[in-house]
C-alpha cells in the first residue's frame, strides 16, 4: 500500500490537548504543535499568549490519506473541542484559542464547509459553530518543550485536569480509530 501524506492545520484550543488526541489516531504520521495565522514572524509562546499577534495555537497533522481521509480527521477535530465558543476553549480564553481550520487547498475548504453544515443540520451542538476557515498560512513550530507535552508531563496539573479527560473521551468515542500502539 502506498502512502499519500496530506497535511491538516487545526486550531481547537490549547495545542497540548489537540496534539495528545491526534497522536493516537490511526493513519496519523506526525503531529506538531505551533502557531498559524498571525502577523509576527516566528512568534514565541509568550507573544502568542498575549493575544495580540493574531496567531492561533494549532497543530500540524500529517496523515496518510490511504488510512484516514481528511473528512475523518475533521470529524475527530469537531468531536474533541467546542467549536461553538468564540475565542475560547474552557478556561483558555483569547483569540489564540479560537476554533480554526487552515485549509491547505480548495478541496479541504469544501470538505470543512460540508462537515460544518452537516453538524449544524444534525443539531449536534446547542449553539452555532463559530469555527473560522482560513487559507493556508505559514506554520511556525512551537518551542520544543511544547512537543509531546502530555506524553512527557502526564501528571502536570493542566494535563490532569484538562488534557487527560479530553483524551479519555476521545479514546472512548473513537476506540475503533486508535493506533494499535496508542497508550
Amino acid at each position: 500500500m502506498s502512502t499519500q501524506n496530506e497535511v491538516a492545520v487545526l486550531g481547537g484550543g490549547c495545542f497540548w490537548c489537540t496534539e495528545a488526541v491526534f497522536q493516537q489516531l490511526r493513519g496519523v504520521v506526525s503531529v506538531r504543535p505551533g502557531y498559524a495565522g498571525g502577523h509576527v514572524a516566528n512568534p514565541s509562546y509568550e507573544q502568542v499568549c498575549h493575544g495580540d499577534t493574531g496567531h492561533v495555537e494549532v497543530i500540524e497533522v500529517v496523515f496518510d490519506s490511504a488510512q484516514i481521509q481528511y473528512r475523518e480527521v475533521l470529524k475527530v477535530f469537531f468531536a474533541t473541542h467546542n467549536p461553538t465558543t468564540l475565542d475560547r476553549q474552557g478556561n483558555d480564553i483569547g483569540p489564540q484559542y479560537r476554533s480554526a481550520i487552515f485549509c491547505q487547498n480548495e478541496e479541504q475548504r469544501q470538505v470543512a464547509e460540508e462537515i460544518m453544515r452537516e453538524l449544524e443540520d444534525q443539531g449536534v451542538f446547542d449553539a452555532p459553530i463559530v469555527t473560522r476557515l482560513y487559507g493556508a498560512e505559514q506554520f511556525w513550530p512551537a518551542e520544543k518543550y511544547h512537543h509531546n507535552f502530555f506524553r512527557n508531563n502526564p501528571f502536570q496539573g493542566y494535563c490532569q485536569a484538562v488534557v487527560a479527560p479530553k483524551v479519555a473521551k476521545f479514546r472512548q468515542q473513537f476506540a475503533h480509530k486508535l493506533m494499535d500502539s496508542a497508550p
